[in-house]
């Protein structure tokens, strides 16, 4: 009897073995690497139960929840799209996350997305000008069992609500994931359900590729990494629900810790000196074109928890300082074109602007239609300015007809002689507050300081709400409504831009948003050396062709403030 008993059991013992053994084939997996660089390819080999479909999760070990970020702004903004989305200030996710699978159909659908434009713009309940395809994430209550099992990380409906608001939210990219999966240079989602590439041609699938036999149930899946996944991230992989092994990605290249991405700040160093030539040139949009290098080319994101504008816009101001101190010399102390009264009372109404007024503003303006108000603004500027180089237009103003004139000889007679070009020199002719008269090349020339300070207030806002210096918009108003030459227009400019700067970054320094140290390292270099290249520069172009410059610009910006990204 005891014999028979004893078999029973081994028998019962090793079927019990052979069963568990043949689970933990079925969910396991190596990869070919335990360390990989950002952006290397990363292949996953193993076996699943034959006949299954593929789950495979690769998920960062760093996590993220609202109730973890420090910032000011994105506390209020979590707590704000918390209600909209249905999701908690503990709801968490790991910071990147990826399902690669045989069935992407499981976790949602590729959809129609509509892009680009003016809010007002409407087609069938869908806003934008473009058009492309995009992976939509389900409802949780649409997922099956199986899909949801195969989640692990994501354990509720509100955990999955805050995962499709940080990869399908724009305001979620830029915060939480700061992975941007774009067309052109327009972010439309960030990767999460990806499939074979091969099958699907999904341009968020390239570079994935999925080989399963459902016959033997052996598997291999490879997809590229995130290139700026942060140094010495880990990560899990998971396969059909069951953790199977982990690996770590290394840094690849030099690492901006608050910019988050891999950038060598020699080109931030050239980028800034190329803006900043421009920049003191016209004295307008150098913010504005810093920005839009820092977005396209530096991609500036922010560390997890903290949204990148809050990291690009102080790390930009080094340039809307930097510049004008660069350029600033050779215009008040070589060339003395500086209208100082002027200057002053537009730099301090945009200081009391940005730093004091600029703070409120931020928080409470919808800004898709301040950005269109803005961009209408921009345009009837850039077409007043494009206006005044018509014959009618310069006849009505003589005083910069005559001062072109003298300018064009001047031109003409250094060349004759083999010299540089003399610039004209301010020559005050009557102080007061809402009167300044002044000459230059000969020509007297009548401005109300005091209108400008009024203005240099709502460009502070402005300043503050954009991390820019504003200068777009007091250039073409200083030409347009002051009726003054460019040459004496763009030193004006740059006093203000300086006062902006310092009163922005004063701002963001009492919220606790600091820039990028190397960025910002590299954007002073660039600017400082630019500003003097440009001020030396600006005289080798006549007033026509600095306006049509201008001109260009702003029509420019008119598009960026409209989202028409005519680059797409």
């Amino acid at each position: 009897m005891k014999k028979p008993l004893f078999l029973v059991v081994l028998l019962s013992i090793i079927l019990v073995l052979i069963t568990t053994g043949a689970g933990i084939c079925a969910a396991t997996a190596t990869v070919s690497a335990s360390e990989y660089k950002a952006g290397d390819l990363v292949t996953i080999e193993g076996a699943i139960d034959p006949g299954q479909d593929l789950y495979l999760v690769i998920a960062s070990q760093k996590t993220f929840a609202p109730k973890d970020t420090e910032g000011v702004h994105e506390v209020k903004t979590f707590k704000k799209d918390a209600k909209k989305k249905d999701f908690t200030q503990d709801s968490t996710i790991p910071a990147l996350y990826y399902i690669l699978t045989t069935k992407p159909e499981k976790f949602g659908k590729v959809t129609i997305k509509k892009f680009g434009g003016p809010s007002f713009f409407t087609q069938k309940g869908k806003r934008g000008l473009y058009e492309t395809t995009m992976f939509k994430l389900a409802k949780y209550d649409n997922l099956d069992e199986e899909a949801k099992n195969a989640l692990v990380n994501i354990k509720t409906a509100t955990d999955w609500n805050f995962f499709k608001y940080a990869h399908e939210s724009s305001y979620g990219i830029n915060t939480i994931v700061k992975e941007k999966t774009n067309v052109g240079k327009v972010t439309i989602f960030a990767r999460s359900v990806l499939g074979d590439y091969n099958k699907t041609n999904n341009y968020w699938d390239k570079g994935t590729s999925i080989d399963l036999d459902k016959n033997t149930g052996k598997f291999k899946a490879s997809f590229r990494t995130f290139r700026h996944t942060p140094p010495d991230t880990m990560f899990d992989v998971y396969v059909n629900g069951t953790k199977s092994t982990s690996y770590s990605v290394k840094g690849k290249g030099f690492w901006l810790k608050l910019g988050g991405r891999y950038m060598n700040p020699l080109w931030i160093v050239i980028g800034a000196i190329l803006v900043s030539i421009y920049f003191s040139m016209i004295g307008a949009a150098g913010g504005m074109l810093m920005a839009a290098f820092q977005v396209i080319v530096v991609q500036t994101a922010g560390p997890i928890g903290i949204n990148a504008a809050n990291v690009l816009r102080p790390s930009n101001m080094a340039l809307t300082l930097f510049s004008p101190l660069g350029s600033f010399y050779r215009y008040a102390i070589v060339e003395r074109r500086v209208a100082w009264p002027v200057g002053i009372s537009f730099g301090l109404g945009i200081f009391i602007g940005s730093i004091w007024l600029g703070k409120y503003v931020v928080q409470y303006l919808p800004m898709k239609s301040y950005k269109e108000w803005l961009a209408v603004l921009v345009v009837i500027m850039g077409a007043k300015t494009i206006h005044e180089l018509t014959p009618k237009a310069m006849e009505k103003r003589k005083s910069i007809k005559a001062m072109a004139k003298k300018f064009n000889e001047e031109v003409a007679r250094a060349k004759a002689e083999g010299r540089a070009t003399k610039m004209g020199k301010i020559e005050p002719v009557k102080t007061g507050l809402t009167n300044y008269s002044f000459k230059f090349w000969g020509e007297e020339f009548t401005i109300n300081p005091l209108l400008f300070g009024v203005l240099g207030v709502g460009i502070g806002i402005v300043s503050r709400c954009f991390g820019i210096g504003g200068g777009f918009l007091l250039v073409p108003a200083m030409t347009t409504i002051g009726a003054l030459p460019m040459y004496v227009a763009v030193p004006i400019s740059l006093i203000g831009t300086c006062f902006s700067s310092v009163g922005s970054f004063i701002g963001y320094l009492l919220n606790s948003y600091m820039p990028d140290l190397w960025l910002m390292l590299a954007i002073i270099i660039g600017g400082f050396v630019g500003g003097m290249l440009g001020s030396r520069a600006q005289k080798l172009f006549s007033e026509k062709t600095l306006k049509i410059v201008l001109a260009i610009t702003l029509f420019f910006l008119f598009f960026r403030f409209f989202k028409i990204e005519i680059w797409i």
